[in-house]
């Protein structure tokens, strides 16, 4: 399936920046010499690029693919692990240029805008063959999907929970939440929990309701599922307008409702001291799954079941967790497509999982691989995969969500760091949204396009 790559006059005068800018910085201490795909002596060598994660998934990618080679001895991995705020550039910059890795992790919401232009190779005959849209939840089928065909095949199922401090809830007189993964507390009575732990005279703060203001994708990651929660969505269901969705009623009253955790309840705060919830100095915050491997091993003294405990995501209308996360792609430019898919394959198969599993804990997104891992079926791991496979929705894939990613961030920021009205900042991200939209919507008219 070979496609041009259609980008503006604009886009095209942006990129030779882009590629004059990164030229000049590929020494970060994370990335590997990249070189070409190459055969001799029957060796066939596959480029992979992926984000550069924590430590346990670092460790868990060397080893799965020196796995992968022993069982696979014809063929070998080069990987280039890159920074996480780096890797979309460079990677558009290679494809834009013609040198796409053969093999590449994607996040899954980023899709439309590869699979658009034709730099993806569609997987929907694997997944047809080996019967991988039954194996997959869903919501995880669909974030992974555009268009009617399967791009990506993701490696795990990510997830969020609210994380909450033994110790500030003991002294507050409060029952701890249910561990019931289909049993979440209600934000109403989050609130009304995070009230009585507050006290300012100790800097103890009730929540953080969806991990700050930080920069990237966390914001639409973490803060998209609160819109949900209160029966609110990002776009129309055919991915055309904003405009009746995020500005919607029950949009602006999820808005509301965490705008005045801020202003109106003060039981959130935007600065937090360091490591505020592990110091005792934070009752609850939803962290991601991931977050259960990063505590094991930066405070191995602060123990789950002992300090912290995980709860679902607490819901409004609707119980509503977050989906979709990096997923492996193939390049439509690669000369070895088969070698290609028989390594995602292996890094999505049981070998290779218990690889993954052992050393990050994140479950599998393969269903019928996650039950050979009875842990995830318990306390806490069941939480996350119970959300994932039942209560989960993915951000939309369209080719404007950069647009949308950055609107969101924007909105949450505006509505508490400077104390818009809800509406107003609502319609002004609408109007980002849309705009996106259309611009990404013209690309597809014009005569430039770069062959590849």
């Amino acid at each position: 399936m070979k496609k041009g790559i259609i980008f503006s006059a604009p886009i095209i005068v942006m990129i030779v920046g882009i590629v004059i800018a990164v030229r000049f910085n590929l020494d970060s201490e994370n990335d590997m010499t990249i070189t070409p795909v190459t055969e001799t002596d029957d060796q066939t060598v596959l480029t992979f690029w992926r984000n550069y994660g924590n430590v346990a998934e670092n460790q868990a990618f060397e080893l799965m693919i020196a796995s992968f080679e022993r069982a696979y001895p014809h063929i070998d991995i080069e990987m280039n692990a890159i920074q996480y705020g780096d890797y979309e550039l460079k990677l558009r910059t290679e494809i834009a240029t013609g040198k796409p890795p053969d093999l590449m992790l994607i996040d899954s919401p980023n899709l439309a805008l590869y699979a658009r232009i034709g730099v993806l190779e569609p997987l929907t005959d694997h997944f047809l063959e080996e019967q991988l849209d039954q194996d997959l939840p869903p919501a995880l089928l669909e974030g992974v999907s555009y268009e009617d065909e399967v791009y990506l095949m993701p490696l795990v199922q990510p997830g969020a929970a609210l994380y909450y401090n033994r110790h500030l809830f003991q002294e507050a007189g409060i029952p701890y939440p249910s561990k019931n993964p289909h049993d979440p507390m209600t934000w109403d009575e989050v609130l009304a929990a995070a009230q009585k732990i507050t006290d300012p005279d100790k800097g103890i703060i009730g929540i953080d309701p969806a991990q700050g203001f930080p920069g990237g994708e966390a914001p639409s990651y973490f803060k998209s599922p609160f819109i949900w929660q209160f029966g609110g969505e990002l776009l129309s269901p055919d991915g055309s307008t904003a405009d009746g969705y995020l500005n919607a009623p029950e949009s602006i009253e999820a808005l509301t409702f965490y705008k005045d955790l801020y202003h109106r309840y003060d039981v959130a705060e935007v600065q937090l001291p360091p490591k505020a919830f592990e110091n005792g100095k934070l009752g609850m915050s939803v962290f991601g799954s991931w977050e259960l491997s990063r505590l094991k091993e930066t405070d191995p003294d602060f123990e789950i079941g002992e300090d912290f405990d995980i709860a679902p995501l607490p819901k409004g209308t609707a119980q509503v967790a977050p989906n979709g996360g990096w997923s492996m792609g193939i390049s439509s430019n690669t000369q070895y497509p088969d070698e290609a898919w028989t390594f995602i394959s292996y890094m999505t198969d049981y070998e290779a999982m218990s690889i993954y599993v052992d050393q990050t804990g994140e479950p599998p997104a393969r269903q019928s691989i996650v039950q050979s891992f009875p842990e995830f079926l318990e306390y806490p791991e069941n939480i996350f995969l119970t959300q994932s496979q039942i209560y989960s929705k993915s951000r939309p894939v369209t080719p404007a969500y950069p647009f949308l990613s950055d609107a969101i961030k924007t909105l949450f920021e505006e509505i508490v760091i400077e104390n818009a009205e809800v509406k107003e900042a609502a319609d002004r991200a609408v109007n980002k949204i849309d705009n996106g939209i259309q611009e990404q919507n013209s690309y597809a008219n014009d005569i430039y396009s770069f062959p590849q």
